[in-house]
């Protein structure tokens, strides 16, 4: 699914209106139509206070249309009108006329009016500001905003929480609605997937308003949010008549003294993402500690006993994933210098080689073509620099890839796999993923995948989404805080499963025929 820019949505609208030969307003209807249709369904005439707040742009006029079905359905609703600014939107009016037409009359609020009493049972409807707001709000808005926030009553956004920006990162955290639903027409915007923003949206769903569907077909985005339809495209079947060789040979590079269990998770990990051969090349400590928890894989030893000293290896891997456990002691540092420097063959790399480059950045040129960097949020720091909001960041990440033509996974609750201008959003996963050894399973999964054959854009966004929904299916039986990332490895199976199961379908009782 892509996710569109502000400026994309506006001109979509633009275009919907100039084709269909419509009125904005009548566009505006259409989004105001879908919303009751969605609280209806649920709410069903409930008694219930509704407390709608909008401003005076077309985001507000949504909000005023919509008032008018809640009144015309015999909801309990109050209108307040947020009067921020001197002008109004021509479609704002128009519905305010129509609302006024039937006897409603909206509570203007200004900055020195009384903020209304809310109630926790209430429900209150966020149109203050939809996706053009590119300030922070005044200083009495903002006080309205963190009224509404603390009443604990539940809160709908209309398209985007009031105060959030859609395309750059927010001024004032303070400044903004906690959402517990947000309506997002036609697509999600990337906003609702940030780890700054993303707190902002307890749920999302989308409405289809029926923007032009040409011109959301053949527009490009920079970014696209990746689901099982997604990765179904990517998926490779098994050959009849494959063997082991077919399916490509990792090799895992990792482990020191005491780090020997990061190996072992990211070894098993890509036996179980289908790799056909693993080996894994560690210190002499590890070997027995692998071959014995590990039967299905091959080990290589270092000549030194506790570290990594001198990576050499006579065989020819598909793949090789290097960093996990390995420390940053200088023999080590030298160790990974020498065989990035004669290395040929496709990477991914992750922890402690991460950190190993981000002190040598002279190493970065190095890399094999395509690279796949998988760093949590402090090693992408230590490669990028600081950055001032999630969209700096991005914007870094980007340049990066494109500085040393590779691929950075970007991990967090909503993983970004970013290749050159373009990032890919992550929908699996969950909170209980938040534990030691979950990065070493995503660099063997990924790792997996490649010495199968996929591409390296293809193994990471997959090798991201199996991760995730390995730990979704998991979650189901672990509850969040004792998820390990060795549940993600044994649901790895029910991940690739899931891929093909179908949604259950509801079940319809069968009348019962008299004769």
């Amino acid at each position: 699914m892509k996710l569109y820019s502000a400026k994309q949505i506006y001109k979509a609208d633009q275009i919907s209106i100039k084709k269909e030969e419509i009125e904005s307003n009548e566009l505006m209807e259409r989004a105001a139509l879908q919303l009751f249709n969605w609280m209806h369904l649920r709410m069903q005439g409930a008694p219930v206070k509704i407390h709608l707040f909008c401003g005076i742009g077309n985001n507000g006029g949504d909000g005023i249309a919509l008032a008018r079905h809640l009144v015309d359905h015999g909801y309990n609703l109050e209108v307040y009108v947020i009067n921020y600014s001197e002008k109004r939107s021509k479609d704002f009016l128009i519905n305010l006329d129509r609302l006024k037409d039937r006897k409603v009359w909206p509570h203007f609020m200004n900055c020195d009016d009384e903020l209304p009493v809310i109630g926790r049972e209430d429900v209150i409807i966020d149109g203050i500001f939809g996706i053009g707001l590119n300030r922070t709000p005044d200083a009495w808005v903002k006080k309205v905003i963190q009224h509404l926030n603390s009443s604990e009553a539940f809160i709908l956004s209309i398209d985007i929480p009031s105060g959030l920006f859609t395309d750059e990162g927010p001024e004032d955290f303070e400044s903004i609605i906690k959402s517990n639903y947000v309506l997002s027409f036609q697509t999600p915007k990337l906003v609702f997937f940030l780890p700054e923003t993303g707190k902002f949206i307890d749920q999302w769903e989308v409405l289809d308003i029926g923007l032009d569907p040409e011109y959301l077909r053949e527009t490009e985005t920079d970014y696209e949010l990746i689901g099982k339809n997604e990765v179904l495209t990517l998926y490779r079947p098994r050959e009849k008549y494959g063997h082991k060789g077919t399916y490509g040979h990792s090799l895992i590079i990792g482990g020191s003294y005491g780090k020997m269990g990061s190996v072992c998770l990211s070894s098993k990990a890509a036996l179980y993402s289908g790799s056909g051969l693993v080996t894994s090349y560690v210190p002499k400590i590890g070997y027995n500690i692998l071959q014995t928890s590990l039967p299905e894989v091959m080990v290589l030893t270092d000549a030194d006993e506790n570290e990594l000293t001198d990576i050499k290896f006579d065989i020819k891997p598909s793949v090789i994933g290097v960093g996990v456990g390995i420390g940053t002691s200088g023999d080590t540092v030298n160790a990974l210098s020498s065989f990035l420097k004669s290395n040929k063959l496709p990477l991914v790399i992750d922890a402690d080689a991460l950190n190993i480059l981000s002190q040598n950045k002279e190493l970065l040129k190095e890399l094999t073509e395509d690279s796949i960097l998988t760093p949590h949020p402090k090693e992408l720091e230590r490669l990028i620099g600081n950055w001032k909001d999630d969209f700096e960041k991005l914007d870094k990440v980007k340049k990066f890839s494109k500085k040393y033509k590779c691929i950075v996974v970007v991990k967090g609750a909503h993983t970004i796999v970013v290749q050159n201008d373009k990032g890919y959003v992550n929908t699996t996963g969950n909170p209980g993923m938040a534990t030691a050894g979950s990065g070493d399973v995503l660099t063997g999964v990924i790792t997996g995948l490649r010495a199968q054959g996929y591409p390296a854009l293809d193994a990471a966004i997959f090798g991201v989404y199996l991760h995730g929904r390995a730990g979704d299916i998991a979650v189901e039986s672990t509850g969040f805080q004792s998820l390990t990332a060795s549940h993600l490895i044994d649901n790895m199976a029910g991940a690739y499963l899931d891929l093909f199961k179908m949604p259950e379908q509801p079940v319809v009782e069968e009348e019962n025929q008299q004769n």
